[in-house]
């Protein structure tokens, strides 16, 4: 299973004091103030900031971080990807489950489908993207009558593809 989380991306400053603009991942926006530690994705090393502070402006969370206190340093982050370690994610209600868990996760209805390759929100439910050997891309709503069984631990997800959807050849 996935170690790290990605919780969001750094998309801009904000301000001369070092304040940076994140895009969050999260379903809630209010779970930065959760957090007391995050830690930047820098590619060969994930770096641990401490969280100062938590505001929000429109769909953004501004976040101010200790030791990034001028533009400067705030530039240096800029484009790089939020993490936080698996203990410091909430805990999730029975039939719940991390996107990055499912990404990569078998799919069978009898036989193998495919395999997840993304998950997307679409209304009310997520839409799990089936990539496929020589067929178009399945995609599956996140439904209880759709989604049987999630072994995510090996990576397994059982479905019954509702009539309709699986024929699409390439």
């Amino acid at each position: 299973m996935v170690e790290y989380f990605e919780i969001g991306h750094i998309s801009n400053t904000h301000g001369l004091k070092g304040e940076v603009k994140v895009r969050p991942f999260t379903a809630k926006m209010k779970d930065y103030e959760k957090l007391k530690n995050i830690f930047i994705d820098f590619g060969k090393e994930l770096k641990e900031y401490t969280i100062e502070s938590v505001r929000y402006q429109k769909d953004v969370v501004l976040l101010k971080l200790k030791g990034i206190d001028i533009i400067e340093d705030a530039e240096k982050i800029k484009g790089k990807y939020i993490k936080i370690p698996r203990e410091f994610a909430k805990e999730l209600e029975e039939d719940e489950y991390f996107i990055a868990d499912l990404i990569g996760c078998e799919v069978y209805q009898d036989e193998l489908l495919g395999v997840v390759e993304d998950v997307f929100t679409a209304g009310a439910s997520d839409v799990y993207v089936i990539k496929r050997k020589n067929k178009k891309d399945l995609l599956l709503p996140a439904l209880a009558d759709v989604i049987k069984k999630v072994d995510v631990e090996n990576k397994k997800i059982y479905v019954e593809v509702p009539r309709g959807l699986e024929d699409d050849e390439v």
